[in-house]
């Protein structure tokens, strides 16, 4: 496996950068028979695509997904997949005269030193978040192939800055928590905590500034017994794609972080019979224990850390004098990447749990409808 590539089974390879021609996924696994629904793939880009209200860049980019192998006559042949978009409203003008100036909290530093002069600065290249485009078409595959197995996956905004949704939000009936979040600008399932959250990125951007947040993410129908224990844990599988989207820097499961500050009492999850099943009464394990799905819904809270392009002034180095020097990002850049990154975060979320689900021979290798 290089850089570029996850899972084992279902496995996905990322390729392009935020200014090159395309970005796009090449997908090796997928069972053949598969209906491909390519409106849905592109419904679920058009959700992380960049100029859609004010509270994203402002750069206007179509995202039309085109299918170039490993589909015919809309289903899956086995063959590898791929998919691509193509980048039309690039403006490298910006990149190129302040590409000696090293952008605080940006891949730049770091780039140079792993790949020296021929690191692609033009929009930070394969750092970008641009490339996660290829996450979500590749996620809009597995989506499809786990509805298969009634499994279904739904993110949203937790939180942006201090403004917090704490409810508990339960996903056994998926389409009205849809509905709900395409009313949000912000991807939120609150309407009034929405607005908050709007407020606060909208002050945010007037004071040429940035905001992070939260994003829980919730996989409804996941069987016990997925996963497995020490390196092969459910935990650690999907934390690794979800630590390759860029701007995350935290994930928790079920209490995460909060469990340090409770009992034993506390944290437990009782067991109990229902409807003749072994379930839990509450699930502050986050649907895992040992590294292997409980049958309870899996939660996990991804932290996203604020955009680092600001319009402040900022210190920074020139790497050509080799001297301090000041530094205003100009361009076009998000408030907020919270909204955006949500559907990316269900993405991986699907990619992992289906690469599991193929390991473990949970998924036919010839599809029939």
């Amino acid at each position: 496996m290089g850089d570029n590539t996850l899972g084992t089974k279902f496995r996905i390879t990322s390729f392009g950068e935020s200014h090159g021609k395309v970005v796009g996924v090449v997908i090796d696994g997928t069972p053949a028979g598969l209906k491909i629904d390519l409106d849905y793939i592109q419904r679920e880009l058009n959700t992380r695509k960049p100029g859609q209200s004010s509270f994203t860049t402002a750069r206007k980019e179509q995202d039309r997904v085109e299918a170039l192998s490993g589909i015919f006559n809309d289903r899956t042949t086995g063959a590898p997949i791929c998919l691509i978009i193509k980048n039309q409203d690039v403006d490298s003008s910006n990149y190129e005269s302040s590409k000696n100036l090293l952008r605080p909290s940006h891949a730049d530093y770091v780039s140079l030193q792993k790949f020296g002069d021929f690191a692609d600065f033009r929009g930070s290249g394969r750092f970008s978040g641009r490339i996660t485009a290829g996450f979500v078409m590749a996620g809009a595959i597995a989506k499809q192939l786990l509805s298969k197995v009634n499994i279904s996956i739904l993110a949203y905004t937790k939180s942006v800055g201090n403004v917090e949704d704490n409810k508990d939000h339960s996903i056994n009936d998926l389409e009205p928590l849809l509905q709900r979040r395409k009313k949000s600008p912000v991807g939120a399932l609150d309407i009034e905590i929405s607005k908050k959250m709007e407020k606060l990125i909208e002050i945010t951007k007037k004071a040429n500034d940035s905001v992070g947040g939260t994003i829980r993410c919730i996989i409804n129908k996941l069987p016990p017994g997925i996963g497995g224990p020490i390196f092969n844990s459910l935990e650690s599988n999907i934390s690794k794609g979800v630590f390759s989207i860029p701007a995350v820097k935290g994930i928790e499961f079920g209490a995460g972080f909060r469990a340090s500050r409770m009992k034993g009492s506390e944290h437990n999850d009782p067991w109990t019979i229902k409807n003749g099943e072994i379930k839990a009464t509450k699930n502050d394990s986050g649907g895992i224990i040992g590294g292997i799905s409980t049958g309870m819904p899996i939660v996990f809270t991804v932290a996203v850390k604020p955009t680092p392009s600001i319009g402040k002034i900022q210190k920074t180095v020139n790497i050509k004098t080799m001297e301090e020097d000041d530094i205003k990002i100009e361009g076009r850049h998000d408030p907020c990447i919270v909204p955006r990154a949500i559907v990316v975060v269900e993405s991986i979320a699907a990619i992992v749990i289906l690469d599991f689900l193929l390991i473990e021979g949970k998924i036919p290798s010839v599809l029939k409808d």
